[in-house]
């Protein structure tokens, strides 16, 4: 990944990263982010489901380029604290952290959200359902 702000719900295509993989617990960090190829996308489209209901992907941030963009600066990160799906505690470990568009964004109120967010085919987020309380 270059310098530049970096997008923490991306698509799964070449030149993207992979973030996270989705479990029942919410997300689990790969960090660094690993390189997306060929390869992996097409072991992906064998196993079936879409690879951004299973995994997180980054990849760089476009801005004005993408159809988030909102009023300077992304849309779904405020959208999604809008409904405080998480609380701030103890910070996932994120390989992107320095980069991230969300934590530049809103800071450790984007970390506190990210980990129960699944991009989904329609390219629409969504919050992944579990029971927190099964899970203490």
């Amino acid at each position: 990944m270059s310098d530049a702000r970096a997008c923490p719900s991306g698509r799964c295509r070449p030149g993207s990263h992979l973030l996270a993989i989705r479990t029942d617990e919410g997300l689990g960090y790969v960090d660094p982010p690993l390189p997306v190829s060929e390869e992996f996308i097409q072991l992906v489209e064998h196993s079936g489901g879409a690879a951004e209901q299973r995994f997180r992907f980054t990849e760089r941030c476009i801005e004005h380029g993408c159809s988030q963009w909102s009023g300077g600066g992304c849309g779904v990160i405020e959208r999604l604290l809008a409904t405080r799906v998480g609380t701030p505690h103890e910070l996932p470990a994120c390989g992107i952290r320095p980069r991230c568009r969300w934590f530049a964004q809103r800071g450790a109120d984007a970390c506190a959200v990210c980990p129960y967010v699944v991009t989904d085919n329609a390219q629409a987020l969504v919050p992944i359902e579990f029971d927190l309380a099964s899970s203490i």
